[in-house]
């Protein structure tokens, strides 16, 4: 059973991660703050609104769209969030694809066939590699050896340069006896498997959430809170401000949480730690092989 430690509980409310939106939402939230109290004053202070005033009906919308921009933060997130995990499935495909792909090397290939164990080694966990680069926003160059820097072109498509080398070289094992048409075909499907994972990885990439639809939840929510303290001042007063400010920011961090996961490719704290399950590769492979 797993106890339950209420210490380390409070301690996630309370500490403010780099990832937390509080810190991207801090300065939105004292300008909402700020406009709440300049209408709760004008109404209550300049104007002299009473309790009867028709203004205190502009609730009965809120409670309205209240519904109508909840369905829609619901479908954003798990829009969102469904990218996010299919990505995250295609990389533990890729994860078992390399880990197949090794074993059977491992199995097929006799000892005296140890350089070409040594360019599998290589070359499957520097796949990964490549792929995690190819979908980040943060373009490096590789540090690659002799051969194989002569073989990749650096300013073309990488993956498909390294799978054409495992390609290729399956295919010279084959031609020269080495595999059998049953281990040719086997290892041919987990090499097909790794092309797959990286169709599937640009398609989610170069696919994203409509921009008017994005912009449209945004506006929604921006008029949604602008009107807030226009007829919850009346039953509030002054307590608005703190109200509106907290519902300002439990509306957009969902907008905010959606935006940074349906990208699960990219170098932030809530994306997929590609380079790790490349680095976990690499250590996989180099027991297998």
């Amino acid at each position: 059973m797993i106890a339950y430690n209420p210490k380390e509980w409070f301690t996630f409310i309370f500490k403010f991660h780099r990832a937390d939106t509080f810190r991207k939402l801090l300065l939105m939230i004292i300008c909402i703050s700020l406009y709440s109290w300049g209408v709760a004053w004008l109404e209550l202070e300049y104007w002299a609104l009473s309790k009867n005033n028709n203004v205190k009906n502009l609730t009965l919308l809120h409670n309205l769209l209240g519904f109508v921009l909840s369905l829609l933060l619901v479908f954003r997130t798990n829009t969102a969030y469904d990218r996010w995990w299919e990505g995250r499935k295609i990389w533990g495909s890729l994860v078992n694809s390399s880990r197949n792909l090794a074993l059977k090397i491992n199995a097929y290939l006799p000892e005296k066939e140890a350089a070409n164990k040594k360019f599998f080694r290589k070359m499957i966990p520097l796949y990964a590699k490549v792929l995690a680069i190819h979908l980040s926003k943060e373009k490096t160059r590789l540090e690659l050896d002799e051969y194989t820097l002569s073989q990749i072109d650096q300013t073309k498509h990488i993956p498909n340069q390294v799978a054409g080398l495992m390609f290729k070289k399956t295919q010279s094992l084959y031609q020269e006896g080495s595999l059998t048409d049953a281990q040719f075909i086997n290892i041919n499907a987990e090499l097909n498997n790794f092309s797959d994972s990286c169709g599937a990885c640009e398609r989610i990439k170069n696919t994203p959430i409509p921009f008017s639809y994005s912009l449209f939840i945004k506006k929604f929510i921006f008029f949604y809170i602008m009107t807030l303290p226009f007829g919850f001042v009346f039953s509030l007063g002054y307590y608005v401000i703190p109200v509106v400010a907290f519902i300002f920011y439990v509306l957009s961090s969902l907008e905010l949480i959606a935006e940074e996961i349906e990208d699960p490719f990219g170098t932030d704290v809530n994306d997929l730690p590609t380079f790790k399950i490349a680095e976990n590769i690499q250590n996989n492979i180099k027991e297998i092989l």
